[in-house]
């Protein structure tokens, strides 16, 4: 298995969610962001949706292509299977209050599947709920933005993909 492309970054999972999704699929899922409360990371084939614990500290959000993904790895808090259709072979991350925090080229345009894994998500919420235990006075903001900003522990999110065919094709008359 070879490592073909891979993009990270920051983004703040305001409402304690993260949309990864193809350039022209702007649109919003409901189901998808409901099933993302239950299994982490949930999508309709165009948008995922990150689930994170905790509104405030950034996470890290990984997408590699692979030609075959490797196996989520065993120390991996959880994991669950992925697709995500991209038309124009550009993934945008975004940050729902904050708008895009990065974007992604993919090797080609199309249909990509593997898994999305996590760690780090847990350990973030505890801290994340330990930092929220100070006195509520005039340094409580500046304790609070210290206390996230230097959060000890990583949440990441890793997207493992594969191409697997090319985009569905879209019928003008269903335009």
């Amino acid at each position: 298995m070879a490592l073909l492309a891979e993009y990270s970054c920051k983004a703040t999972p305001a409402r304690r969610v993260v949309e990864v999704y193809d350039a022209d699929a702007y649109l919003s899922d409901d189901d998808a962001m409901a099933a993302a409360r239950r299994q982490v990371v949930a999508g309709n084939g165009y948008h995922l949706y990150i689930r994170s614990l905790q509104p405030d500290i950034d996470v890290e959000v990984a997408i590699r292509i692979w030609d075959t993904p490797p196996a989520p790895p065993a120390d991996a808090e959880g994991h669950v299977a992925v697709s995500l259709e991209s038309e124009t072979g550009v993934l945008v991350v975004n940050q729902l209050e904050y708008g895009p925090a990065g974007e992604m080229t993919l090797p080609r345009p199309g249909v990509y599947e593997g898994h999305a894994w996590w760690e780090g998500r847990q350990a973030t919420s505890d801290y994340y709920e330990t930092s929220l235990d100070h006195p509520t006075d005039d340094t409580f903001e500046d304790h609070l933005t210290q206390a996230w900003n230097n959060c000890p522990f990583s949440e990441r999110y890793v997207l493992d993909l594969a191409y697997t065919s090319e985009p569905e094709s879209v019928d003008e008359d269903d335009l």
